[in-house]
């Protein structure tokens, strides 16, 4: 480290990690007394508001980095006295007892409100309904060099039914016929929504 920095850079983490790992006693249920880091049963007994199990004797490991192995301890036991506190208070007076929110009933109001609000309501609504022959894509070259008596090709074959979108929403599909000089199109298909 340079100057006043307390900042580790990375290859002294590295280091540190690598010295903690070689000193390390093997992984298994038995932790030893000077290693600063809560196995899983310790933090269990400690959010039970229990006392940990009492940890077993092992070797002095030499202090490279007790800076950093002295942060990571003081984090550990200000974490267990916090979750050792918060067990035993439970919840503050202030905040009154739990109870179960109840849900209001709309089942009772459903007939009143399809009285209030009739279909017939609705019949002036404008929608959008597009009739879609079929699609194709197209690259920018292709669109510009369109001209007058261009063929576009579309992925329906003829005879095909054709989609009707009512505002975007595919309802239906039909087929397109001519009656009187006009394109019209008879539905031949009503689609459900998938639900």
């Amino acid at each position: 480290m340079a100057g006043t920095d307390d900042l580790l850079s990375p290859d002294e983490i590295e280091a540190l990690i690598q010295a903690a790992r070689a000193d390390s006693p093997a992984p298994g249920p038995a932790r030893a007394a000077g290693s600063d880091l809560l196995d899983a049963g310790e933090i269990e007994a400690l959010m039970q508001g229990k006392a940990p199990p009492p940890r077993q004797q092992a070797p002095a490991r030499p202090r490279a980095a007790s800076a950093a192995e002295s942060s990571l301890h003081q984090a550990e036991s200000q974490l267990a006295a916090a979750m050792s506190h918060s067990g035993s208070r439970g919840i503050p007076a202030e905040l009154g007892s739990p109870s179960p929110f109840n849900f209001q009933d709309f089942t009772a109001n459903s007939g009143a409100a399809a009285e209030a609000f009739p279909l017939s309501a609705l019949q002036d609504v404008e929608l959008d309904l597009r009739i879609e022959l079929g699609r194709t894509e197209l690259l920018i070259d292709e669109v510009l060099k369109l001209r007058e008596g261009s063929v576009v090709p579309l992925d329906k074959l003829a005879g095909d039914p054709v989609d009707i979108l009512v505002n975007g929403q595919l309802i239906a599909r039909g087929e397109v016929l001519v009656l009187n000089d006009n394109f019209c199109v008879r539905v031949a298909e009503i689609l459900t929504p998938d639900a």
